[in-house]
């Protein structure tokens, strides 16, 4: 009979599995720098972290280092997300990136959450490069990228409490296609969520308050999060109408 069926368990929480490969992959490049020769992981860091000097013509003509090619100096702002300083830096990322990257992933897909995912944290090398015009010291590590993941993630949570939600695409094949709209940026909950994460980032890189036990100068830096989570916030209304052409979700009966 029904009632004496057990009723099925439910996970506490359900991974999508572009997170979970991600997470793997970001596992993967780590333990490989850190198990290869020194000299190796030297040249890891040296070729593939982001390091405002070699964008900076006064300090490579000052240096007399030759300039690299346009993909050389491309290829870090994607590139130094998948490097991390340690295994609690990494640990720590990966655990961030679960809950929002979760949130984020369902709403956008594989696809377009990967490509918002690696925009968000080149932004984040953007604004370290903005804010460290020429500095040696190379920042690494998926924070700046898992911040405008957090960043979206905040304005599906805080979606707008309206009757009945907004429909694009009236009908495609026979089925109603309903989109519920992200949280405005100017609202006040985005509004508010905003300027602490912003603070508590501006605190801890002013004060070093808070920074993980042995940070160091590899480590991402906070002007990357503030980045990030800046074009996150920006961003995640055309990656989700991008999502939403891609693959428009089917309102349930």
């Amino acid at each position: 009979m029904a009632f004496l069926q057990e009723p099925e368990r439910q996970p506490v929480l359900r991974v999508p599995a572009v997170i979970v490969g991600l997470i793997l992959v970001l596992i993967a490049a780590h333990v490989a720098r850190v198990m290869s020769p020194t000299l190796l992981q030297n040249a890891i860091i040296y070729n593939y972290a982001f390091i405002p000097t070699r964008y900076s013509h006064a300090f490579l003509v000052a240096h007399n280092v030759a300039p690299q090619t346009f993909w050389e100096r491309a290829i870090p702002f994607v590139s130094y997300i998948f490097l991390h300083g340690s295994y609690t830096h990494l640990f720590v990322n990966c655990v961030w990136l679960v809950p929002f990257g979760a949130i984020v992933a369902r709403r956008l897909g594989s696809i377009t959450f990967i490509l918002f995912f690696l925009v968000c944290g080149a932004a984040g090398a953007g604004a370290y490069l903005a804010a460290n015009w020429g500095d040696p010291n190379p920042a690494i590590g998926a924070s700046g990228a898992i911040s405008g993941v957090m960043a979206m993630a905040f304005r599906i949570v805080a979606l707008i409490e309206a009757p009945d939600l907004q429909t694009y695409a009236a009908t495609v094949s026979g089925d109603i296609r309903l989109h519920r709209p992200l949280a405005p940026i100017l609202s006040s909950r985005i509004l508010v969520w905003s300027v602490v994460w912003l603070l508590i980032n501006l605190v801890v890189g002013v004060t070093g308050i808070g920074a993980a036990p042995g940070s160091g100068p590899q480590i991402i830096a906070w002007q990357a999060h503030m980045g990030g989570y800046i074009a996150g916030l920006l961003l995640a209304g055309p990656f989700d109408a991008l999502a939403f052409r891609v693959s428009p979700p089917i309102a349930s009966a």
